[in-house]
């Protein structure tokens, strides 16, 4: 259930949250003029959907939009928190309204709890807003996904961000605001948190005490936020530079946090053939195996798992050759399009094709490139 709260004791990014679809800024291609968003909200359109897309894009404005829109009684959870109980109450409770279940961070149900879910959403019991900022293919149930539509959300721009820095009535110079752009990175909740520090704690906002605010402890955590980033990447930066001991100390401050066990694993299956890749081919295997026993074993015991496989990919010889070597493919594929297969290589399931040569001389150990005939002489592997 939704909390209730002084308005003065909310976080700035809540005080100015707008409650109309004119007052939001960015995703002009969800909710500008006829776009898909703007017509289901316009329309009353009742369906689930899933909001995908980097922190502090709107996913929450909108998913409160779209209920006000509807005339339905919003019910807003947190993934981190909520389990099957807390479903229930919401689908046991009398009501003369629909009901809207905002699901914030759906990523973290795992599999028993969005099947739990499934049929409530499928009867249309609860309509289903799910926000997300991992890939959706990947972290929702094929049955559950199939019934809903997916809205990828994009990280805000310059001007966007300069609008809402607006809305906020604080007196913000070009230096300050050229910092808040970098260090936002798209996010406005991030942004918006170190603007309301940088107020609160100095009384003033310029680059300056937003660099001093930065460094605060009473505004530096924020697991959904710059903690969550700057933590990741350090533990990615560790491993690569063979830093065993940093890699599992920004484990620990992350697997402390309750940050998600399959959030760090996936990571590391990413690392094995980004970083290590031929130098040490089992590293993908490992990585593999602890992302697979994340899954089945889950926190407080998977801790172990991971701090196995970031000790071994830490270890392990580096080497990034077959990541570059496909970017560098990628990059020749996108500038030149589909160039012509040389015939021999090509399938020749029918006469046609075997009289026009397809296939001929292929021969099994051919040192000859087979690349077609623009690029025989390109290396990407080297």
């Amino acid at each position: 259930m939704q909390e209730e709260y002084h308005i003065d004791m909310e976080p700035l990014a809540a005080r100015i949250r707008p409650d109309t679809l004119a007052g939001v800024v960015g995703q002009e291609h969800l909710v500008g003029q006829n776009k898909p968003l703007r017509v289901a909200i316009e329309k009353k359109h009742r369906f689930s959907f899933i909001l995908w897309g980097p922190p502090g894009t709107g996913k929450t404005t909108i998913a409160r939009i779209y209920a006000r829109a509807l005339e339905a009684e919003l019910f807003d959870l947190s993934a981190v928190s909520a389990g099957k109980d807390d479903i229930r109450k919401i689908v046991q409770l009398q009501t003369l309204k629909s009901r809207v279940l905002f699901l914030d961070e759906i990523h973290r149900f795992n599999k028993a709890q969005q099947d739990f879910l499934l049929p409530y959403v499928e009867s249309g019991e609860l309509t289903l807003i799910g926000a997300t900022t991992e890939n959706p293919s990947f972290e929702v149930i094929p049955a559950l996904l199939s019934r809903c539509r997916v809205f990828v959300l994009e990280p805000l721009s310059e001007e966007a961000l300069k609008a809402i820095v607006k809305r906020t009535k604080l007196k913000v110079g070009k230096d300050a605001f050229d910092w808040l752009l970098g260090y936002s990175n798209g996010d406005a909740r991030k942004a918006l948190g170190m603007l309301e520090g940088a107020q609160n704690l100095y009384g003033r906002v310029t680059a300056e005490t937003l660099n001093q605010a930065l460094e605060s402890p009473h505004v530096r955590y924020d697991k959904k936020g710059e903690e969550h980033y700057d933590t990741i990447s350090a533990f990615i930066k560790s491993m690569r530079a063979s830093q065993a001991d940093a890699a599992l100390y920004y484990l620990a401050r992350m697997v402390e946090a309750g940050e998600d066990p399959l959030f760090i694993a996936r990571r590391m299956v990413i690392f094995a053939s980004e970083d290590i890749g031929l130098a040490q081919p089992t590293a993908l295997v490992v990585a593999n195996a602890v992302f697979r026993a994340c899954e089945t074993i889950g926190y407080p015991e998977c801790a172990i798992n991971l701090a196995h496989g970031v000790a071994y990919l830490a270890e392990a010889k580096k080497s990034r050759a077959s990541h570059d070597a496909y970017f560098e493919a990628a990059a020749d594929v996108k500038a030149l399009g589909n160039l012509p297969i040389p015939k021999k290589i090509r399938n020749a399931p029918t006469k046609l094709m075997q009289e026009l040569d397809y296939g001929k001389g292929y021969e099994k150990y051919d040192s000859e490139s087979y690349l077609p005939e623009k690029l025989k002489k390109k290396k990407y592997l080297k």
